[in-house]
């Protein structure tokens, strides 16, 4: 396929639009969570969107480009996928789709933290700063012995957070040898054998009323892949990684309009330090870092 032509601009547009896309996507797995456990709604999350990716996937890169070639790395990934969907349905259930975002939104921080580790990265005194202030901020929002750590959902949105950055991780190994296309497949494909396969014994029965809800889970989960994958084609990785940022506006606005929430004052001020850290972070490391830290896959 010819390049890409680039353009800042577009991909920001791009961009913009694939978080929008995701928190509609996110918003549907709340509702959902509402009827029925974790583990279907992970099925559901990859089941759904299976079939668009796979559209577009043929119509545009053709079938070889979803051929696996390090197996291994796939099935680790459908497998942290399966935990971060899972934790993160969990949480979704029982807190306000804007706190999960926000301790969520820590996700980047622990990427590089993880790369020291697992891929053998250099991070030096004023990176290990901005992360650790960003934990700081996770703390100021789950409010420890305040209903935080001390409620299950927090920490389960911090267990989402972790297998999200390993699983990010991963992609830097991954893009040595196979494409983005079966990176983005088989993720999902796997994410929802597995957890369907986990959720047989506490399976309940869709209801036929929920059908549009699912269908709009899935097709927003693939067009947010979709615009994600021209965003980073389109521009440069330290412009477009911290528009992921925006997705809490979106988020607030789903609070509002659903269930008539919005986040309260200590939820902005953790916010605030989060993604404070997260800007600093990307400034920092440049095209290299934001490179690492922007998903091929999204919870």
């Amino acid at each position: 396929m010819p390049p890409r032509p680039r353009s800042n601009l577009a991909a920001a547009a791009w961009m913009v639009a694939a978080i929008a896309c995701f928190s509609l996507m996110d918003t549907a797995m709340k509702l959902l969570s509402a009827r029925y456990p974790p583990l279907q709604v992970t099925l559901l999350r990859g089941a759904a969107s299976l079939p668009f990716v796979l559209a577009w996937v043929m119509a545009t890169a053709g079938p070889r480009s979803i051929l696996p070639v390090r197996w291994g790395l796939h099935l680790l990934r459908g497998a942290l996928g399966m935990a971060m969907i899972g934790c993160f349905v969990f949480a979704l259930k029982r807190m306000p789709l804007s706190t999960a975002y926000t301790i969520y939104f820590v996700a980047p921080l622990l990427v590089a933290a993880l790369s020291v580790p697992l891929l053998g990265e250099k991070v030096g005194p004023r990176r290990w700063t901005a992360i650790g202030i960003g934990l700081v901020g996770v703390v100021v929002v789950v409010r420890p012995g305040a209903g935080g750590f001390a409620s299950l959902p927090g920490l389960m949105v911090l267990l989402a957070a972790t297998a999200y950055a390993i699983a990010a991780v991963t992609v830097s190994l991954l893009t040595r040898t196979d494409t983005p296309q079966s990176m983005v497949v088989w993720f999902l494909a796997i994410m929802a054998v597995g957890a369907g396969l986990a959720a047989i014994p506490g399976w309940v029965p869709l209801q036929r009323g929920d059908a549009p809800l699912i269908l709009g889970l899935g097709l927003a989960g693939a067009l947010g892949q979709v615009a994600l994958t021209a965003a980073f084609m389109r521009g440069d990785a330290s412009l477009v990684a911290p528009l992921e940022y925006t997705g809490l506006v979106w988020v607030i606005g789903w609070d509002w309009l659903f269930w008539r929430t919005l986040p309260d004052a200590v939820t902005w001020i953790g916010a605030a330090i989060i993604m404070g850290s997260g800007l600093y972070l990307l400034r920092r490391e440049r095209t290299v870092g934001a490179a690492r830290s922007a998903p091929l896959d999204h919870s």
